[in-house]
């Protein structure tokens, strides 16, 4: 059963591998074949690697942030669909805030919440939403709402991934919160590279940072199920 899973993180890493070399050397044809298998492969690898927690509400939270980051990606590859992939990734971190909710020791409990030091705490990925809003604002246009609302959405995804800090084993919190610092970056070269200059490495900096972000998810996610 493990080599079967491990079949499936190769074939995730091998697909991935070939769609940055297809984005380095500007095959965009040839991305119809790789980039919608990316997501494919590291869903059935997490599906196949958590079998324990089958049935359970976060097994089913990050599965459908795969499926809808699947969506997003295909949806992205044709232009004129772009809000439509940002919806399906706006699902996607949606269901990651909730998945990175329930991945934590007592998620439900209620304390005391000293929101001047969580706002500190979270300074660092505000300042670097807010950073990079002020750099597209300008070319946003009629995308201004829609753009604003995701970006509201992945910095609660980021500090949601923060907040889990010794509420995880260690390992699962920061392969985490590396994922969802990696996903903003990714998804701040993608908008700085659309709404203010483009540039031609971008392509390769959003695919490899994107890639990293998704599997370090998945494996800080297991390896917080391995520990319950």
């Amino acid at each position: 059963m493990k080599n079967r899973n491990i079949l499936w993180l190769y074939l995730f890493l091998l697909i991935s591998i070939l769609d940055i070399v297809f984005t380095a050397n500007g095959q965009s044809e040839q991305r119809y074949y790789s980039k919608p298998f990316i997501l494919i492969f590291l869903w059935l690898y997490f599906l196949f690697s958590s079998k324990e927690i089958k049935g359970s509400l976060l097994r089913k939270t990050i599965s459908s942030a795969l499926i809808f980051s699947w969506l997003g990606d295909v949806l992205l590859m044709f232009p004129n669909l772009f809000l439509y992939g940002l919806g399906a990734f706006l699902m996607a971190h949606i269901c990651y805030i909730i998945g990175f909710k329930v991945a934590q020791k007592h998620p439900f409990a209620i304390g005391q919440v000293n929101f001047i030091r969580l706002f500190f705490l979270n300074l660092p990925i505000y300042f670097f939403a807010a950073f990079t809003y002020y750099l597209i604002r300008g070319g946003l246009g009629e995308m201004q709402i829609p753009v604003i609302i995701y970006l509201i959405v992945i910095v609660m995804m980021a500090t949601t991934a923060r907040e889990r800090y010794q509420k995880t084993n260690m390992s699962s919190f920061w392969q985490v919160m590396l994922g969802a610092v990696l996903f903003l970056i990714s998804d701040a070269v993608l908008a700085v590279n659309m709404f203010f200059k483009s540039f031609p490495e971008s392509g390769v900096i959003v695919m490899g940072t994107y890639i990293t972000a998704q599997l370090l998810i998945v494996r800080g996610i297991l390896a917080h199920s391995k520990s319950v």
